[in-house]
């Protein structure tokens, strides 16, 4: 076990593990610890196809923090379905892009707990696990480097234009378009309306979901959602999706943001519906609080309903 107070005491930086204590409930404080774990059985994981990650090494492997599931090196993309009980399938999907810095996937609070909330209310989800920047192959080799990245006095390097992050994660970019692909080429079996299929993401997930609705390729969502991802902005195009954002005042990793995102969304003439909670830090996803952070869920849904994706079709 890897003992987590380095996460407590450098969260500010530390986009890799994509939480704070301030995100948690009192009963996963307890299990801030870092426990490795073998990879767990995914049978109904579907690989996209989009290849090995160049220059990878290290085989797949996962942890359990904070009650939760973790993965990191993943080298094969792959797109797990959700899918709702026939009698209240609406014919929507969401591709569910999971956090984590693009070193780790937060799998479980910002994954599957996201799509099993979604297929509930008749929505078909799909998690995406895509590939990700190589990290040490032991999880004491891994925490012992991402202590070295976030130690000493100096101050962070500067953030990285939104065009600089968009470059770095072209791999990532290539397995959501695969997953839009995959859904698209399967809808009539998995009775999903192709015209109606969205994505939400957490974190650096968020980021990819952003990337992902601003791409000129086939992907084409026709919604997205961006939970606690980067605010500034990204160069919104005239028929960039209509986008749902959350975020926590005091989360860590965005303690001051000029909300230039919502700003040019709105300057466009797009829908966009920005909800700016009080409390509730870095990572909260689907984890329950005492904060109205907590709400994003119930609120992501009543936006996807106000704009009838949440209808079944043909009324």
């Amino acid at each position: 076990m890897v003992t987590g107070f380095f996460v407590r005491r450098l969260a500010p930086g530390l986009a890799a593990l994509a939480l704070s204590v301030a995100a948690l409930p009192g009963s996963a404080l307890a299990q801030d610890e870092m426990t490795a774990i073998a990879v767990p059985d995914q049978p109904t994981a579907i690989v996209l196809g989009t290849g090995p990650l160049p220059g990878a090494s290290a085989g797949e492997s996962w942890h359990m923090q904070y009650g939760s599931h973790f993965a990191r090196n993943v080298a094969e993309a792959t797109l797990t379905p959700f899918l709702p009980d026939p009698a209240i399938a609406n014919g929507t999907a969401v591709v569910v892009a999971p956090g984590g810095g693009f070193r780790t996937l937060s799998m479980e609070n910002e994954g599957w707990d996201v799509a099993r909330a979604l297929a509930a209310r008749g929505v078909a989800a799909f998690v995406l696990k895509y590939r990700l920047n190589p990290t040490p192959p032991t999880l004491d080799e891994f925490v012992a480097g991402e202590r070295a990245r976030f130690s000493g006095d100096a101050p962070p390097p500067p953030r990285p234009s939104p065009a600089e992050r968009m470059a770095g994660i072209a791999p990532m970019l290539e397995d959501a378009t695969a997953a839009f692909a995959l859904i698209r080429a399967n809808a009539e079996e998995w009775g999903i309306d192709p015209a109606r299929i969205g994505m939400v993401g957490f974190s650096a997930g968020a980021m990819l979901t952003m990337a992902t609705g601003l791409d000129e390729g086939d992907a084409d969502p026709a919604f997205i959602g961006n939970i606690y991802g980067p605010l500034s902005a990204m160069g919104v195009r005239p028929d960039s999706p209509p986008l749902f954002v959350a975020l926590a005042a005091d989360d860590p990793l965005f303690p001051e943001t000029d909300f230039g995102l919502i700003r040019e969304w709105r300057a466009a003439d797009i829908p966009v519906e920005f909800h700016y909670y009080e409390q509730g830090g870095h990572g909260f996803g689907m984890y329950p609080k005492d904060t109205t952070s907590t709400g994003w869920f119930d609120a992501f849904a009543a936006w996807m309903t106000m704009h009838g994706w949440m209808e079944r079709e043909g009324g």
